[in-house]
């Protein structure tokens, strides 16, 4: 059985994984009303992906590590296609996609028993508890996050604004 003090760090954890999702889906969203359609799927070179890829990217993965992994369902990732693919539709499709699959994560963390987080799987051969797999899920949506938001800035020279009306400098209390 669980103890108080160990409810309350997973529930703790739990919040600040889906906050983190939620920040990654805001921040490409925001990315992407500065991305034109002929843009959306240019790859900067041969070795680096579009931002369509990054996105298919991120549904993949989340897919594979939470919906998959911790929620059990049925692992149909086809990785090599998220980044050989060309065309899969435009921005908005795309991004609809992303908020779903990230949707379904959310709500897969959000119920997670303490036997999910603690469980151990094996998730793109690497063995990980659950807390592991949605720990990786969260930081590899933000590395990948960061890629599209460099690239946007890069295709645009402008800054995305995402903190806009905060003030940044304020210290820590």
């Amino acid at each position: 059985m669980i103890s108080t003090a160990n409810n309350l760090v997973l529930n703790e954890l739990k919040k600040n994984c889906v906050f983190r999702l939620n920040e990654g889906v805001r921040m490409i969203e925001k990315s992407l009303r500065f991305v034109e359609e002929a843009s959306f799927w240019q790859k900067p070179n041969p070795s680096l992906n579009s931002i369509g890829n990054l996105m298919l990217h991120l549904c993949g993965n989340i897919s594979q590590y939470v919906i998959s992994g911790v929620g059990g369902q049925a692992d149909r990732r086809n990785r090599n296609a998220e980044f050989e693919t060309e065309w899969a539709g435009s921005k908005e499709e795309i991004l609809s996609q992303l908020k779903s699959v990230t949707l379904e994560a959310i709500a897969i963390i959000e119920g997670a028993s303490e036997k999910q987080l603690i469980q151990s799987y094996t998730i793109q051969g690497f063995k990980m508890s659950g807390v592991g797999a949605i720990i990786h899920a969260v930081e590899h949506f933000s590395y990948h996050t960061g890629q599209i938001a460099l690239w946007v800035k890069y295709l645009k020279n402008e800054d995305l604004g995402f903190y806009d009306g905060m003030n940044l400098e304020a210290l820590n209390e």
